[in-house]
């Protein structure tokens, strides 16, 4: 039972995502063609919540539901881990017309096809996995 809240939230995560035309591929090509605002909008909503969120949670000193403290650890700034990172996301996600959050939620639509896109995925995250300590972080 302690698991159904997060079962609740990822379907709530689905639908929001879905009624917002989020998954759709159209939209996100739209957007890296820079042919529409829609998913702009809906990532600057994100982030704006993030900052809102992230505030609340410093100035409260909330806790988790374990009942520790969330910590923020500063991270190193370089560019290049940045720069490429990025980059790697940025072609899967226009190559495949989907994010990560988005992946699951076509798969719940009947799009079998993005099975294709998550084994990529989880492929290059367990590459990334196997690398990381190579890398220069």
């Amino acid at each position: 039972m302690k698991g159904l809240k997060f079962i609740l939230a990822g379907i709530l995560f689905g639908i929001v995502m879905s009624k917002s035309e989020a998954i759709s591929w159209f939209r996100i090509q739209e957007m890296f063609r820079f042919q529409s605002f829609h998913m702009y909008g809906i990532i600057g909503t994100a982030v704006v919540l993030g900052v809102i969120i992230t505030y609340v949670i410093k100035k409260y000193k909330l806790r988790d539901f374990q009942g520790n403290p969330i910590i923020f650890k500063p991270k190193e700034k370089s560019v290049s881990r940045y720069l490429i990172g990025g980059t790697i996301f940025g072609l899967g996600w226009a190559l495949t017309g989907a994010c990560p959050g988005p992946l699951f939620v076509n798969l719940g639509h009947g799009f079998w096809a993005i099975l294709l896109a998550i084994g990529g995925a989880i492929a290059g995250t367990y590459t990334y996995g196997v690398v990381k300590d190579r890398l220069p972080h």
